[in-house]
């Protein structure tokens, strides 16, 4: 295989294969790297060392051989992204192993690159269209600066896949607790569906928590809060029937409803929203979530609405009981 032309400036110049974690402390993306040449390794990680993409990281994976790659892809399923040489063990050990992503381990989500050396091994054409690979690119073509873009238009491809697929499971556990609140009173199940779509659409960490609090008094100790969905760190409280804010073990949370309940109105910073609704007969909820980027206005509007429109459908099932309790 030819070796990479290290005369020009902007050409990737390899180093050794590591993972970076930003200070962020968000989770990095994974990047797997399969080829059989050391060196590629060496450039890849180099080319990607300063990479960000939504306050997060990149953890370079190296394989050194399609059957390597299948054994990590066993330990890492969620890996985001795999830029993959065609000529390895065998002339076609790469195809054969997009084709074992896609058909056999049936992930549609990764974005697979194709690298290679000889373009004439596999035509591009009937690569793409044959194997479901996402990208093409020969190793002469992929300069430091061609690597960084395809990269980052591939993972972002990939989170949006993600938050499609988060919204689309988010969608189904709201069909299917709907057509219950009234028959059942599963609200809660209605309500964490609801999140769950809420947080892919907004691309939202996945720390969130929905709390009723009818009647609470934001300086008494007793007053007790019913979680009505949450996830992430939150997610421990949702097995709670009530609870009293000195409970809520996060600082910024804690303080942060406490003042929405205290002033009666919704609390937000550039990455964090703690929205807050009281409807006619005084029932009060608040969604608190926090965001990897800074909110935008369609954003805290969509926030909004949804608090809004869980608290009524709270009080229309409560309404639904006194009339059937007669």
């Amino acid at each position: 295989m030819s070796e990479p032309d290290n005369t020009q400036s902007d050409q990737l110049m390899l180093a050794d294969d590591v993972a970076q974690k930003r200070s962020s402390g968000l989770a990095p993306w994974k990047l797997l790297v399969v080829d059989d040449e050391k060196v590629v390794h060496a450039v890849t990680s180099l080319a990607l060392d300063d990479f960000e993409l939504a306050g997060r990281g990149l953890m370079i994976i190296s394989a050194y051989s399609a059957a390597e790659a299948r054994r990590v892809l066993e330990q890492h399923p969620d890996v985001a992204m795999i830029l993959l040489d065609v000529v390895m063990e065998s002339d076609s050990a790469g195809l054969d192993l997009a084709k074992y992503i896609r058909e056999e381990l049936g992930n549609k989500l990764v974005r697979i690159v194709l690298r290679t050396g000889q373009a004439g091994q596999a035509p591009e054409h009937e690569v793409i269209t044959r194997y479901d690979i996402n990208d093409y690119k020969e190793k002469t073509e992929l300069t430091r600066q061609k690597l960084f873009s395809t990269v980052y238009t591939g993972l972002k491809s990939y989170r949006d896949l993600i938050a499609l697929d988060e919204n689309r499971k988010g969608l189904l556990r709201v069909i299917n607790a709907s057509a219950e609140i009234f028959e059942r009173r599963s609200l809660e199940a209605f309500c964490s569906g609801v999140l769950d779509q809420l947080i892919a659409l907004l691309y939202l960490n996945n720390d969130a928590m929905l709390v009723q609090a009818s009647g609470f008094v934001a300086d008494s100790k007793d007053s007790r809060l019913r979680v009505l969905a949450a996830t992430g760190v939150f997610r421990r409280l949702g097995q709670q029937q009530a609870l009293t804010l000195a409970e809520i073990e996060e600082d910024d949370a804690r303080e942060r409803l406490a003042e929405a309940m205290a002033g009666k109105n919704s609390v937000y910073g550039p990455n964090y929203w703690a929205s807050y609704y009281r409807t006619a007969s005084g029932n009060e909820q608040v969604l608190y979530v926090t965001a990897r980027d800074n909110f935008s206005v369609p954003d805290t509007e969509m926030i909004e609405l949804f608090v809004k429109n869980v608290a009524i459908a709270h009080e229309n099932a409560k309404l639904m009981d006194k009339l059937q309790m007669g």
